[in-house]
């Protein structure tokens, strides 16, 4: 019989299980899924949660519930992977063999990368929100805060959905207007690249919407430490923006059993062929969402297009064909805007968003790199999407490849 293992069951491997699960016949393969937490969590709405939209209840399901029967499910963290013996070590000394092996172990914050980050301010005047505490410690602290800096930080990229932090942004020039205190609030979105956005185009426009809502945009600040007793943070050139609130984006960093492993770069991110998904370097390890070292967004809308990638070429490797599948970096992102609103962006590795009409050609019903009430429906739908649909690798209506349909140049 063979084995399949597959490390990690967040958005990415619980797909994959769902996907491969179906096709495989049960009889020829066994199926094991590793992961340290039962939990699973809809990280996307992480970010509503600082602004009372969201709850923990709303963002958390058990993992069991998406699993199919037959499987064999571990909840144990890794000690290491061993490629050249085709096998896994937990960390109660557990051994997993394995024929075929998907990592998909994800990316976590680590705030300690950052001297002073963790200091004495820590949940009481910096935040996070890619946690879930992080992200119900702020929204406790906003339901009492009355006003001064507000600063969004992004240490470092790479990051999970890129977005993200300019969301936050929008959001809380949202969330204090309706507080009647956004005149009480000075917002500064403070980033390492050379806009507000990664991509020039976007960049651009959606720099345009942080001027609008008067909010500063400070880039190409490389942060050395966080002064907790002066509460600024100070850049490595010696630029130094002061807050009364930090709301930082720590270095995102991939599992550590991944840096035992050697297996990774140095943020633990794995080195992965960008088209075939196959680890660089084996025919028998595919690696899929965070968990990459990918020039694509890290975000679950990439974890879906890579998936269905994945699936095709895992079945051409088991049944000995060259994988011929390529995933093109493929995103697709809602970005709220506040006030109900939404903008939609569409890209990948070769073409920056563009203007247009999403995913029907001068229909939509989602318009691209536009504000608009039925972007900001497509954000909130997109939740019970998930649930639903997404993580039970159920085929979705639209492409693994970014399609030029209904793009304007």
């Amino acid at each position: 019989m063979k084995k399949l293992v597959i490390l990690g069951a967040g958005t990415a491997g619980t797909m994959m299980l769902n996907k491969l699960y179906n096709v495989l016949d049960s009889k020829e393969w066994s199926f094991t899924i590793v992961d340290k937490d039962e939990t699973h969590y809809y990280q996307p709405g992480f970010l509503f949660i600082p602004f009372g939209i969201y709850s923990r209840r709303d963002v958390i399901k058990p993992k069991r519930d998406f699993f199919p029967s037959g499987v064999e499910i571990i909840l144990c963290e890794i000690e290491k992977i061993e490629p050249e013996n085709n096998r896994v070590i937990l960390k109660n000394n557990k051994v997993l063999h394995y024929d075929y092996l998907i990592i998909a172990t994800g990316s976590r914050v680590d705030a300690s990368e950052i001297e002073g980050m963790q200091d004495k301010l820590w949940y009481k005047n910096i935040f996070e929100f890619y946690t879930v505490d992080g992200a119900c410690a702020l929204g406790n602290f906003f339901k009492h805060w009355d006003g001064g800096k507000l600063v969004i930080h992004i240490t470092e990229m790479p990051i999970k959905c890129p977005v993200a932090p300019l969301e936050f942004a929008f959001l809380s020039d949202w969330y204090f207007t309706e507080k009647g205190i956004r005149d009480k609030v000075d917002i500064n979105f403070v980033t390492p690249l050379p806009g507000a956005f990664t991509k020039p185009r976007a960049s651009a426009i959606l720099g345009d919407f942080l001027e609008n809502k008067n909010i500063k945009l400070v880039t190409d600040f490389n942060i050395a430490r966080v002064d907790n007793d002066e509460k600024k943070i100070v850049s490595w050139d010696g630029t130094e923006v002061p807050f009364d609130v930090l709301v930082t984006i720590p270095t995102n960093k991939g599992d550590e059993a991944i840096a035992r492993s050697g297996l990774g770069d140095e943020l633990n991110f794995i080195p992965t062929d960008k088209h075939t998904l196959l680890a660089q370097g084996y025919d028998n390890i595919f690696v899929i969402g965070d968990a990459t070292n990918l020039p694509s967004s890290k975000a679950g809308s990439v974890a879906h297009f890579q998936s269905d990638v994945l699936f095709e070429n895992f079945l051409d490797v088991i049944e000995g064909r060259k994988p011929k599948a390529k995933f093109d970096g493929h995103a697709n992102c809602f970005i709220e805007s506040g006030f109900g609103k939404g903008i939609l962006i569409d890209f990948n590795y070769d073409t920056e968003p563009l203007p247009g009409k999403f995913p029907l050609p001068g229909i939509g019903p989602f318009s691209l790199l536009e504000e608009t009430k039925m972007n900001h429906y497509g954000k909130v739908m997109f939740r019970w999407m998930y649930w639903n649909f997404l993580l039970k690798g159920v085929e979705l209506p639209i492409e693994s490849h970014m399609t030029m349909a209904g793009k304007r140049l």
